[in-house]
């Protein structure tokens, strides 16, 4: 009995990419490449040759403008972006070079980011990420910060964080940028959820803003009347309109910022 070959991870069919002019710029020339479970692949260059596109395309934060690629057997060329997002998210771990953990988030939250996307419960989040971790050596260290490990043990829980979701396909790369919105997309976040981040983090530094202010303005009002022997005036309606025009100004003030990010696209959003 003959057994079917098994479905390559990555199957690239005359894939490449250019990008338009005037003049057109080719970053990767229209190549093959078959890479099976469990093969191990390092690719190697001098600068500009397109190593970095060519693990963009993979890691399905660039599109290729001829050929097709096939991610477990998946024909990635026209899927929707949603679609890309979740393979992208379910299928690819990915490993920084300088880990960019996020610095106010324990090892064990760093981890479990790697599923938020994936609406996988948090209990079962929290589960898996603690397993991760003992995997690599760091049970002993689930709470603690980024600042507070050593730089083997925050590449530790960075290659915890990309093999949690169990992919199939694991990828390496140098990023010289990397901020929080290149993360996040990189694991599968949606527009969507930038937008929601943007949005949620104007309006709380706007509702701080109010409620500082607030504050400030009645302790100003309180000591000038008591250092005058004045009865102080303290309006209700003043005081609780504060804080929601502050957060009001946070909110439409992130709107634009928010609507920005959701668009810049993976790729780009991952050098920054």
């Amino acid at each position: 009995m003959i057994q079917a070959e098994p479905i390559p991870v990555i199957e690239f069919r005359s894939v490449g990419l250019t990008y338009p002019g005037p003049p057109p710029v080719p970053a990767l020339l229209p190549c093959d490449l078959t890479v099976r479970r469990g093969e191990y692949l390092t690719i190697v260059g001098p600068s500009g040759s397109g190593k970095s596109t060519f693990l963009n395309i993979a890691g399905l934060l660039d599109t290729p403008t001829s050929g097709t690629y096939l991610l477990d057997g998946i024909d990635t060329t026209g899927i929707r972006d949603k679609d890309r997002t979740t393979l992208r998210g379910s299928r690819i771990g990915s490993v920084f070079q300088a880990f960019h953990l996020l610095p106010h988030r324990s090892a064990q939250e760093n981890v479990e980011l790697a599923m938020v996307y994936q609406r996988i419960p948090r209990a079962r989040r929290r589960t898996r990420a603690q397993a991760a971790l003992v995997r690599v050596g760091l049970g002993h260290r689930l709470e603690a910060l980024p600042t507070r490990l050593s730089g083997g043990e925050r590449q530790r829980v960075a290659i915890a964080r990309a093999l949690v979701t169990e992919p199939s396909l694991l990828l390496c790369d140098e990023p010289t940028g990397t901020g929080e919105i290149g993360l996040r997309r990189a694991l599968g976040a949606r527009g969507r959820h930038v937008t929601w981040q943007f949005l949620a983090e104007s309006t709380a530094l706007g509702l701080i803003g109010g409620l500082v202010g607030t504050s400030i303005g009645t302790a100003v009002v309180v000591c000038v009347s008591a250092a005058r022997e004045w009865t102080p005036v303290l309006d209700p309606a003043t005081l609780a309109a504060a804080p929601v025009l502050g957060l009001a100004t946070g909110l439409f003030a992130g709107l634009y910022p928010a609507w920005r990010a959701a668009r810049i696209p993976p790729a780009e959003a991952l050098r920054r």
